[in-house]
């Protein structure tokens, strides 16, 4: 990538630490937004395509981190309709970085956006409320004033995870927009079952495949702090404490970077000032269940909006959910999808199997 052709000047220059009950700690947690954004742009300088980087800056004035990606290779004609873009949304404690083995090779037939959820990564990080439905509004109305300010007229909206259940929440609100929904292993879809007891045993049996570790450690804390709290109180062992708790992150991108580039991603988009984590906790039920779980609202996507969800088939997220989305929908422009050895990070685990299916999805729609 030639950074003096592929990416524009940054208002990112003037960014500044934000001040927070956690800013006195600077020298006990080994990080800043420079580190976060040295550790991006490491990730980003693989990008072979056009990229533009830039803040979309919100009418309050909070600013979403954003990526646009187009095939510099390909220049269309002026008798060519433009293809409907393709937006990108990460799941919880992620950021734009996490797309880099899918946003290239998608941005060869369209325009492909990616952004930093409000709370996340290197997008503001306000104060969310602390009741469900206004936080899950927050988020919402961030990514509708972001497609405002790009003006974007339709897209084919992806979400992974948490970004899963929040887009299907903007489908709802704003189902002229969608062209496409594409939810990746949808977090907050089922609701919180009921343990059930085997008769004349006493014993609780749960029948949801088992939790990794790193969310048992998580949900271990989150009804008592914020659900990355243990990342900033580890202070200079938090670096550690991701490469620990989640080695996958290295493996999964490690033809890519031989470093620790990607753990120390994943650190610094974490242990900034807390945010979107403070909304996630306030939509969330000891971390696992959304208190307004999704298959109760889902019957509001219009029957005609085309709806795919793709699962990782070794995913702690049950695909189940995707099979009860298509009774609710009644089989109606909906497909569950499942992608063998790939687990809850589906695009990483899978690149080249999740992006054919992205494209061919894209395809279907011009």
């Amino acid at each position: 990538m030639d950074p003096a052709t592929t990416t524009a000047p940054m208002q990112s220059d003037c960014e500044t630490e934000p001040s927070s009950i956690w800013s006195w700690w600077p020298s006990w947690r080994p990080t800043s937004i420079s580190l976060l954004k040295t550790a991006e742009s490491k990730i980003l300088a693989c990008i072979q395509n056009d990229v533009w980087s830039r803040f979309v800056t919100l009418p309050n004035r909070d600013r979403i981190w954003t990526l646009s990606l187009t095939n510099k290779g390909v220049r269309k004609t002026a008798e060519q309709a433009p293809k409907t873009p393709l937006v990108m949304v990460h799941g919880f404690g992620g950021g734009v970085g996490l797309w880099i083995r899918n946003i290239d090779a998608l941005s060869r037939s369209r325009p492909v956006y990616a952004f930093d959820l409000l709370g996340f990564g290197r997008s503001s990080r306000p104060s969310f409320p602390s009741d469900a439905t206004q936080a899950e509004k927050q988020f919402v109305d961030s990514i509708e004033q972001w497609r405002e300010y790009l003006g974007l007229e339709n897209m084919i909206l992806l979400g992974h995870s948490l970004g899963g259940y929040l887009a299907t929440s903007y489908a709802i609100q704003y189902p002229t927009r969608v062209s496409h929904l594409i939810l990746v292993d949808p977090w907050g879809f089922p609701e919180r079952p009921q343990p059930q007891t085997q008769e004349g045993q006493g014993l609780e049996v749960n029948k949801r495949p088992p939790l990794p570790r790193w969310v048992k450690a998580i949900a271990a804390v989150v009804s008592l702090f914020n659900p990355l709290a243990v990342i900033r109180a580890a202070g200079p062992w938090g670096p550690g404490l991701v490469n620990r708790f989640r080695p996958d992150f290295k493996r999964k991108f490690e033809d890519l970077f031989e470093d620790d580039t990607m753990t120390q991603y994943i650190y610094h988009c974490n242990a900034q000032t807390p945010s979107g984590e403070v909304g996630f906790r306030a939509m969330s039920e000891s971390l696992g269940w959304a208190k307004n779980p999704m298959l109760d609202r889902v019957h509001q996507l219009p029957p005609s909006m085309p709806l795919t969800m793709l699962y990782g088939a070794r995913s702690w997220v049950d695909s189940s959910s995707g099979d009860r989305v298509v009774q609710i929908r009644n089989q109606v422009h909906t497909k569950v999808l499942l992608i063998d050895d790939a687990s809850h990070h589906v695009y990483a685990d899978q690149p080249e199997e999740f992006n054919k299916v992205v494209e061919d999805i894209c395809n279907s729609v011009n």
